[in-house]
């Protein structure tokens, strides 16, 4: 009888044992994959950073053309006003 026992309570040790060793393992895999989310994250942290960045600067070189457009069409309306009969093609601006 003291051997059947002996057995049986190897039997679950190395069940035991198994199950813990699969727990230790999952453990390690979420710490992994918990790892590798942050490093990822931060990643993506990185570079929503620069394209918020590089909108940025767009939008403000969009909002100097804008400003160089309209100063622009200022001064062709100023020149169509002063030219109003102007024939660029002869060279010659009539009055």
């Amino acid at each position: 009888m003291a051997e059947t026992n002996s057995r049986s309570w190897q039997f679950n040790r190395q069940v035991n044992l198994s199950v813990l060793i699969q727990l230790i393992l999952l453990a390690s895999l979420i710490v992994g994959s918990w790892v590798n989310l942050q490093r990822q994250l931060d990643l993506l942290q990185r570079d929503v950073t620069m394209l918020l960045q590089c909108q940025e600067n767009l939008q403000q070189k969009l909002e100097s053309l804008s400003a160089k457009s309209v100063t622009y069409e200022y001064r062709l309306r100023a020149i169509e006003k002063y030219l109003p009969k102007a024939d660029i093609a002869e060279g010659r601006f009539g009055h």
